[in-house]
């Protein structure tokens, strides 16, 4: 088992906050189910954002510059790959025609299991790490795969091929459409009558936590090359995880203006990789990691946005002569009333 680091109350006072924080998200702020808007999202993208970074300051405060630098550079590690896990969600989501307002339950549950497992993951690399060094290399080899799938646009496979979700749907009976927010319901009529059955909202559920073990495999020896102090490791990966809700519905529709973030990442992977790999022959200060983490990740974001430019230029409507504006309003406005007519009929046919 990795050396404790801590105290013990400082353990309890960290996984205390956690269960409060998501007490409230679950019995208080999302009790009944409803769609986040962009503000919401962008509020609370912030407020997880600002506690993120102020633990860092209370590491500082506590253990000292190197150890609130390695901290952020996990922290900056963990925010950047998540991410890309947002686009992920997203596919998973419109793959089981999953409803907004219903997603942030199946995000929820999904973060829950991920804290869970993390823990257990973490623990695990620690304790390969201190019995059996070499694992060290193991792990570079790992980011350096991950590395040059992402740079080369290796993509996800489809959620529906998931082997666990194969498995769920040969032993449990799936219905073809969303009853809420329910995972399970009892079969009420026909042959399947009494019946457990599951929704599609289990389903994504399944392929999240799925896809959070994957992703696992590239995010925690990432962070371990950065430091080995289960403490560290650990918070910076919850303020990660804790936050990522939020910014998946800030951000799940802004994958094509995200275009650089992938090679981004890739480059972030790699240096990881060769600082794992090297970690016997050289000794890099505490400050290289979050200062080479947040360049590369501004970098990424600048070119995304000036690449964005040209496109948005080009989409731009170009002006009509107004006996053209006059006929093509009335032909829009007879349009959009048959749309609110079919809306409203698919909105009676699906409640």
């Amino acid at each position: 088992m990795p050396a404790v680091t801590v105290p013990v109350w400082a353990w309890a006072a960290f996984v205390a906050f956690v269960i409060a924080m998501l007490a409230l998200d679950v019995f208080v702020l999302h009790r009944r189910a409803h769609e986040v808007s962009l503000r919401e999202a962008g509020l609370w993208s912030a407020v997880w954002i600002v506690l993120g970074l102020g633990f860092c300051g209370l590491v500082w405060a506590w253990a000292g510059g190197a150890t609130a630098q390695d901290y952020l550079a996990g922290y900056l590690i963990e925010k950047s790959l998540s991410v890309d896990n947002i686009f992920l969600f997203a596919a998973i989501f419109s793959a089981f025609a999953i409803p907004a307002r219903y997603q942030h339950r199946v995000l929820m549950l999904g973060i829950i299991g991920a804290l869970v497992m993390r823990a257990g993951f973490i623990a695990a690399g620690i304790s390969l790490l201190e019995a059996i060094h070499p694992v060290i290399y193991v792990f570079g080899a790992v980011l350096l795969l991950a590395a040059f799938n992402m740079l080369r646009g290796g993509t996800h496979a489809a959620p529906e091929q998931s082997l666990a979700l194969r498995w769920l749907r040969r032993w449990l009976p799936v219905t073809e459409q969303p009853h809420g927010q329910r995972f399970f319901l009892r079969a009420g009529h026909g042959k399947r009558s009494g019946r457990l059955l599951a929704t599609p909202l289990l389903l994504a559920l399944v392929v999240v936590e799925t896809t959070d073990v994957i992703f696992a495999v590239d995010s925690i020896p990432a962070i371990l090359a950065v430091t080995t102090d289960p403490f560290v490791v650990y918070t910076s990966n919850v303020f990660a995880l804790l936050g990522m809700r939020a910014l998946y519905f800030l951000l799940a529709g802004a994958a094509g203006r995200l275009r650089y973030l992938r090679p981004g990442l890739a480059v972030i992977l790699a240096a990881v990789a060769v600082k794992l790999l090297l970690a016997d022959v050289v000794q890099f200060p505490a400050w290289s990691a979050p200062a080479f983490i947040t360049v590369v990740l501004a970098v990424a974001a600048a070119a995304s946005l000036r690449g964005t430019r040209p496109r948005a230029e080009l989409a731009r409507p170009k002006p009509m002569c107004p006996g053209r504006v006059s006929r093509f309003r009335s032909e829009d406005s007879r349009l959009l009333s048959r749309t609110d007519e079919a809306d409203r009929v698919g909105h009676l046919a699906f409640f």
